[in-house]
């Protein structure tokens, strides 16, 4: 298929509805763990066609929304000092820290600089050498390659005025702690097609032969949701377990293979704190000990610092699954799009921005 029009078909998208009703013989729970596919479900309304006995839960696969508070805070704290460009790109502008965000210091007068590359901010230290640019390096393992590159490039320059502030985190332990958790309702899972282009899906394996679940990598269009769910749910009605490949169009069993070796290179795994979650193990990237004058935590000493979640925001709830934004009391009140208490309200992958701007203009059916 060459046109974006193709994967949103009614009549193909009609057809995948009625086999999806018929395979339903009773009550389903599967995870998308995307935040741009909970955006297509909502957005297409494909919620709305589904079974009853079918639920879709959204899991913490939004990059903005589970980049932790101690990491925005530490971005808060570098982009203020002296002498100081801060980079980043735009979603993370408007993620509240505990006191502030970054477009609020930007309007302050603080340097700080949307990008669209992370090269961007090299070229930034290059033009700039008597300034310390820094680049703040969020997301899953799609984005980690060229923040890895860059870093790469940057020892090769001999670059001493460039940082990287790491705050990568990775999906399949994410995935483990929600399988692990005692009131674990999910049965199946929509893996993020996008992750797996980079990494490949045969880590999965294990995960799906470790809990008997079914896990389809799939894509983020209606029609590639659609076929998602259907292979999922058939899955589970034939009470098969393993790893499915609706994304064949882009993604394979191995990955790419030269990214993940750029990975090796730069990053080390290391334990992540997801915001609302708490730290999970092993979840995230940090730099290696031969790249560690890149890091930017180390270089402005803001690796320690102390923080508190607000306790009214249920963000950690929401990305696990566990809640609804329109369960939380502070949704469309205290916290909306303007004014969000937590990162899935602000973040265009977020749950709760979906939930706003979808279901009702922000007052949800369900």
């Amino acid at each position: 298929m060459r046109f974006i029009d193709e994967y949103r078909d009614e009549a193909a998208a009609q057809r995948l509805v009625t086999e999806i009703k018929r395979l339903s013989t009773r009550p389903w729970a599967i995870m998308e763990i995307c935040g741009g596919q909970t955006h297509t479900l909502l957005k297409f309304g494909i919620l709305d066609l589904l079974p009853k006995t079918l639920t879709l839960i959204h899991g913490p696969g939004c990059p903005v929304c589970v980049t932790s508070l101690k990491s925005l805070d530490q971005a808060l704290a570098i982009a203020q000092r002296p002498g100081v460009i801060f980079t980043s790109f735009g979603d993370m502008l408007r993620v509240p820290g505990s006191q502030t965000d970054l477009l609020k210091l930007k309007a302050q007068g603080y340097d700080i600089r949307i990008v669209y590359s992370p090269l961007d901010a090299l070229k930034l230290a290059q033009k700039n050498p008597d300034r310390e640019v820094v680049f703040f390096a969020v997301g899953f393992e799609t984005t980690a390659p060229a923040n890895a590159m860059t870093v790469w490039q940057a020892k090769q320059l001999g670059l001493s005025n460039f940082s990287l502030l790491c705050a990568h985190v990775l999906v399949p332990p994410a995935m483990q702690t929600i399988l692990a958790a005692d009131d674990c309702q999910i049965q199946g899972f929509l893996a993020a097609g996008h992750v797996c282009t980079v990494m490949g899906y045969w880590e999965y394996e294990a995960l799906a032969a470790n809990y008997q679940i079914p896990i389809v990598v799939t894509g983020f269009e209606p029609l590639d949701l659609l076929q998602g769910i259907y292979l999922t749910l058939k899955a589970l009605e034939e009470g098969r377990f393993g790893v499915e490949n609706q994304y064949g169009r882009v993604v394979s069993r191995a990955g790419n293979k030269a990214a993940q070796q750029m990975l090796q290179q730069v990053f080390t795994i290391c334990d992540r704190d997801w915001r609302g979650i708490g730290l999970i193990p092993q979840s995230g990237y940090g730099l290696k000990p031969e790249f560690a004058l890149f890091d930017a935590a180390k270089r402005f000493e803001v690796a320690d610092l102390s923080v508190q979640e607000s306790p009214l925001c249920l963000a950690g709830e929401v990305l696990q699954g566990k809640k609804k934004p329109s369960q939380c009391p502070a949704f469309g009140q205290l916290c909306t799009p303007t004014q969000p208490l937590g990162a899935p309200m602000v973040s265009s992958e977020g749950a709760c921005a979906a939930y706003f701007h979808y279901r009702s203009e922000g007052f949800p059916k369900c």
